[in-house]
């Protein structure tokens, strides 16, 4: 029997190839027929997952787009356009996107791993050497944590900042991936500190001087760990992909991790769609950070309750969910999570929609996004094939 959802994932995968790489949607939507570093990794992570040679090769296209443009400074291109007329860089928005960078050193050593190819490494360690600097230099006050401006990352339009956990996790990811081929023992020694001041700043009865000692013993800290913190204090919702990267790096100990998964699997089954919003709970009118929130987006606001990243379900981040499960030995739960994200991106006749009102269950953002095929994809792969990527 054919697998109807995967083939259709495959399908609009290979309508999001350029030859410069991964576009973000198949949609006629200016801003999404581009090249994004974040957006093409993932798609490039169910490339590698598919085995679809023409997608490894978009995938590979992705990464040289990407590298061809990076700044000067280090920072990787948030997204390119390049078209017969005009080649157009864009590095962020309202703010730069710090995430790009690990993105991209993650994108090329995954390709490596593939490929069993260590010298694909080797020749971008120029660009892969600026990115490790920059990603230093952000960290201000040399404790081993980067300090992320607000719309710093993929929740652009959102409230985290500061110490943001997400990009802590994705600097280790790709401090993890680079070191599998370099075999440093000052990288291995990076990762140790990183680690051990998330360790230290976002998980519970911890020892260690903390970065903010007054707000860190003020928190009330809930099954996981809180989405950021910066001088003004600690932002206590729950980041879904942030949590899944934590089980999937071993961060945090074994009661605790424990604990993030039992409150995950509980979040996600209390929904209508069965997947985990994005960052929970939503945020609403009468409460503090709405302000924040509101001013918070370039063009319109779309940070409703229940959509986008304000407690919005997303394909995507459940695609890494379910990775994150499956890793920790969730293999059934796991499963209904691949389940819950086909569903979702078959509606309105296979639309992969960008992200989905946790409470209507309506649609929301872009149609035909690659990322949300490509978390179907790869989780499939991973669940079916035992599949492996490097982390």
């Amino acid at each position: 029997m054919p697998n109807t959802p995967y083939i259709k994932a495959i399908e609009l995968l290979h309508r999001c190839s350029s030859s410069e790489g991964f576009l973000a949607s198949a949609a006629s939507i200016t801003n999404y027929k581009r090249v994004w570093a974040r957006d093409g990794v993932i798609c490039g992570l169910a490339a590698l997952a598919s085995g679809d040679e023409q997608l490894i090769a978009t995938f590979k296209n992705t990464l040289e787009t990407l590298a061809q443009h990076q700044h000067a400074n280090g920072t990787i291109p948030s997204n390119v356009l390049v078209s017969e007329q005009e080649t157009e860089v864009s590095y962020g928005g309202l703010a730069g996107r710090v995430d790009a960078v690990s993105w991209f050193v993650i994108g090329i050593c995954q390709y490596a791993f593939y490929k069993n190819d260590a010298s694909f490494v080797k020749q971008f360690e120029p660009n892969i050497h600026k990115c490790w600097q920059l990603l230093e230099a952000w960290e201000f006050n040399n404790k081993h944590l980067m300090y992320v401006p607000l719309s710093g990352n993929w929740a652009d339009e959102y409230i985290t900042d500061g110490y943001t956990l997400y990009d802590q996790l994705l600097r280790i990811w790709a401090l993890k991936s680079y070191n599998h081929f370099a075999q440093q023992e000052s990288i291995a020694a990076k990762i140790a500190n990183i680690t051990q001041q998330i360790e230290i700043n976002f998980t519970p009865n911890s020892n260690g001087e903390k970065f903010h000692e007054r707000a860190y013993h003020e928190l009330e800290f809930r099954e996981y760990m809180p989405c950021s913190f910066s001088p003004a204090g600690y932002k206590t919702q729950f980041d879904a992909f942030a949590n899944s990267l934590a089980l999937l790096l071993n961060i945090g100990s074994d009661s605790f991790q424990k604990r993030v998964i039992k409150y995950s699997e509980k979040l996600s089954m209390m929904q209508e769609m069965q997947l985990i919003p994005a960052f929970w709970p939503p945020i609403s009118e009468t409460d503090p950070d709405w302000n924040l929130l509101k001013n918070n987006c370039k063009y319109e606001f779309r940070n409703f309750p229940y959509e986008f990243h304000n407690g919005g379900s997303w394909p995507m981040v459940n695609g890494f969910f379910g990775w994150a499960l499956f890793s920790k030995g969730e293999k059934e739960a796991a499963a209904s999570v691949l389940t819950a994200i086909h569903k979702a991106n078959a509606q309105s006749d296979f639309g992969f929609y960008e992200n989905f009102n946790t409470k209507t269950t309506a649609p929301n953002g872009v149609p035909f996004c690659a990322w949300s095929a490509a978390s179907s994809v790869f989780l499939q792969q991973i669940i079916q094939d035992n599949f492996k990527l490097l982390i």
